[in-house]
């Protein structure tokens, strides 16, 4: 009796273990939830952050923008630390990079409980752009499908922009951009001695921002067209016409940035413009021989000037990127517009300018016809810079009839004003 008494003892403290670890199982896993299994191929497992594959073409600043990031000059500083990456560094094809985009696993009821947040805007702004990414196929299934919340960086953990935006204070010296205006001093060097000085027109442009690039450059003369026994060079003519414009934009009062400077050159009235290969690029930068690393020294040297005028409270900025096209001899072509397929800014820009140009040419040319057209393209200059951007083609550099809209100095300049007047309107 006595043995059966001490089994029965045994067998009651046995379930009495089992019933006390089965509850420290319980209430460990309550206080201590394991981690959510989240897609592997978009989820950092270190920090949780939303990471892509950069492909072929990926700048940080397309990157950025693909994504609704660019806005915020802190999803760059942060995208930077979270890659152990220097500023304007670039990307490696196949390579993985974390964005400043934080993933949660959404709870199903609400996105500020999923975060912990009580700001209804802000959870109603994080909704907008995860939608917003789905529209725009960077998302594949809305957060409510695959429960995974997209949140931006900038959204938690950037502070709110100051609403008092100061005056801008546009610095306007030579060495900051075309020349100074304002105070009787309206001499700009970068024009050349006979168009240093350069009048004040007007106020129309006042507090706007312009960057003009030429094509090509210093080792690269672009595309090389034959007349006689001359030479014509893409970089040369685009160079010409790019300070005309510069000049007309700050004789309105606009800031204006000749990005692709040559001290010795300045506005020519030559018919036959030499070849030479001293050009630098923004702050006397020799440029680059490979063609990636030169488009990128332009480009960050627009993105840091943008920024710096954008601090100042600028809300107007503008890339203009001029060239000189090359195809065959036999093929005339009107000017042209490239605008960037994501932007509606620029697109926007390309048409005023080609509206301008129609306008003129139903005026001077004798059957009055115009078939210069407005393509989207993903050009590196219109892909990379943060500002709207509209890319021009002069003419067919080999194309006789069409040679003459670029070397006759009347005609450098028309192109100048006429696309002044669509920036204008």
């Amino acid at each position: 009796m006595r043995s059966h008494c001490i089994m029965a003892y045994k067998g009651y403290a046995m379930m009495q273990k089992i019933l006390y670890l089965t509850i420290l199982i319980a209430c460990l896993s309550a206080a201590w939830p394991v981690q959510a299994q989240l897609p592997k191929a978009t989820i950092s497992e270190s920090n949780r952050y939303y990471t892509v594959r950069a492909v072929s073409g990926d700048g940080i600043y397309a990157l950025m923008r693909r994504h609704g990031l660019d806005g915020n000059s802190c999803n760059f500083t942060k995208f930077y630390s979270l890659n152990n990456l220097q500023k304007n560094a670039h990307l490696i094809v196949g390579r993985t990079y974390e964005l400043p985009i934080l993933v949660y696993e959404f709870n199903g009821r609400t996105i500020r409980s999923t975060i912990g947040i009580d700001d209804w805007n802000l959870a109603v702004r994080i909704q907008d752009y995860n939608e917003r990414m789905l529209a725009e196929k960077q998302r594949e299934k809305s957060f409510k499908e695959d429960q995974v919340l997209w949140v931006p960086y900038h959204e938690l953990y950037c502070p709110e922009p100051d609403l008092k935006i100061p005056e801008p204070v546009v610095e306007r010296q030579p060495e900051e951009s075309a020349g100074k205006s304002g105070s009787g001093n309206r001499q700009f060097p970068i024009f050349g001695p006979k168009h240093a000085y350069t009048p004040l027109v007007s106020n129309r442009l006042k507090g706007k921002v312009f960057y003009i690039v030429s094509g090509h450059g210093g080792p690269d003369p672009g595309a090389i067209g034959r007349r006689g026994t001359y030479s014509l060079c893409e970089d040369e003519y685009a160079y010409d016409v790019a300070l005309r414009l510069c000049r007309n934009l700050v004789s309105h009062g606009a800031t204006a940035y000749m990005i692709i400077r040559d001290k010795n050159d300045g506005i020519r009235s030559d018919k036959f413009l030499d070849c030479d290969y001293d050009e630098v690029v923004w702050n006397d930068l020799k440029i680059m021989r490979q063609q990636k690393p030169r488009l990128f020294q332009r480009s960050n040297a627009i993105n840091e000037l943008y920024e710096k005028h954008k601090a100042a409270g600028v809300a107007e900025q503008t890339t203009v990127i001029v060239h000189v096209d090359s195809r065959n001899k036999g093929e005339r072509k009107d000017v042209f517009f490239y605008y960037h397929p994501t932007s509606s800014e620029s697109k926007e820009i390309a048409l005023d300018l080609q509206k301008a140009l129609r306008k003129k040419y139903r005026k001077y040319r004798a059957n009055g016809q115009y078939h210069g057209t407005v393509t989207p393209r993903d050009l590196h200059m219109l892909r990379e810079t943060l500002t709207p951007s509209v890319y021009i083609e002069l003419a067919n550099i080999r194309n006789k009839f069409d040679q003459q809209r670029v070397i006759l100095e009347s005609n450098r300049q028309a192109l100048a004003d006429w696309l002044l007047e669509g920036i204008l309107d």
